[in-house]
């Protein structure tokens, strides 16, 4: 029957001379250090890991005409053309990454900036089209909102021949509506005054198609952001030119509207700063105007 070897009975397992062992490890220690030392001076910062990847991951909504819009593998829209030009600057190649709208902005922002989607993608170097609030930024601790390129507001687009002025919701009464299901200016325009239009508004599912409506007289208005309106109506330059984008003075819908930005990591702060100047310089050097009237729409400023 072979005898039990035990690492204190085996040749294999014994310890030379102890005198050895101390001064092998004195030797060995500076050299370990060493070459942590090495390691965390090399070891690169966000920007310079996606400088070194050559290449800006994009995470911009699907179906978000007119912003961005279309097949993955064709998007268009104002937010691609903003999100080409940004990557350009900064010398990079533009990867997209498009994503369907989640239930709230926090669930957008956690899937497409700093954790990434359960579903296996993302996250992103960058989101385009958040709203640069400072509510919103509290509740999000982990990205940095910033840079807005735009203010995004809401209008009253109607047929002049129709609903030649528009003062306040009293004076839309009677007339054919139209918005965009599921939104909350759908939702205020159909609760006005104990719902008194509600009978009248007619959902569709974007606001482009709530535009186009009143564009091909299905509807006398739209409530509808002047993204949308302005976008539709530059689609449509054979028509009459009777149509006019008013305000619609509502409880629960920001006057002024909200600016629109971008998000990236809390922690990418040379990401940010990079992507900052590159904004920066597209709004200075006319480049960002260039793209909004390609698109038909007016740079409001955030």
């Amino acid at each position: 029957m072979p005898i039990p070897i035990s690492p204190a009975s085996d040749k294999r397992f014994r310890v030379a001379n102890p005198r050895l062992r101390r001064r092998t490890l004195a030797l060995l220690l500076p050299l370990v250090l060493g070459w942590s030392a090495v390691c965390a001076q090399t070891e690169l910062s966000d920007l310079a890991k996606i400088q070194a990847s050559g290449v800006l991951k994009v995470g911009v909504y699907k179906n978000n005409a007119p912003f961005s819009d279309g097949p993955a593998t064709d998007m268009k829209g104002l937010d691609i053309d903003i999100a080409k030009a940004l990557a350009k600057q900064m010398q990079l190649k533009l990867t997209l990454l498009p994503f369907d709208a989640g239930e709230n902005m926090g669930d957008d922002l956690r899937n497409m900036v700093w954790r990434g989607h359960y579903l296996g993608y993302g996250p992103a170097d960058v989101m385009m089209h958040v709203p640069v609030d400072k509510y919103l930024a509290q509740q999000n601790r982990q990205v940095f909102i910033f840079a807005p390129y735009m203010r995004q507001t809401q209008v009253l687009l109607h047929d002049t021949a129709v609903l030649p002025t528009v003062g306040s919701p009293e004076d839309l009464k009677g007339f054919r509506l139209s918005a965009e299901r599921g939104t909350g200016m759908a939702s205020v325009l159909m609760a006005h005054n104990a719902g008194m239009l509600m009978s009248q508004v007619a959902l569709y599912n974007t606001g482009m198609e709530a535009a186009k409506a009143v564009i091909e007289g299905k509807a006398a208005a739209a409530f509808v952001m002047r993204s949308q309106a302005e976008s539709m109506l530059s689609q449509r330059q054979s028509q009459p030119a009777h149509w006019a984008m008013s305000p619609l003075p509502l409880y629960g819908v920001p006057e002024t509207g909200w600016p629109l930005g971008i998000a990236v990591k809390a922690d990418y702060k040379d990401l940010a700063q990079a992507l900052q100047k590159a904004m920066q310089e597209l709004r200075s050097s006319g480049e960002l105007l260039t793209i909004f009237k390609s698109h038909g729409m007016t740079l409001t400023l955030p």
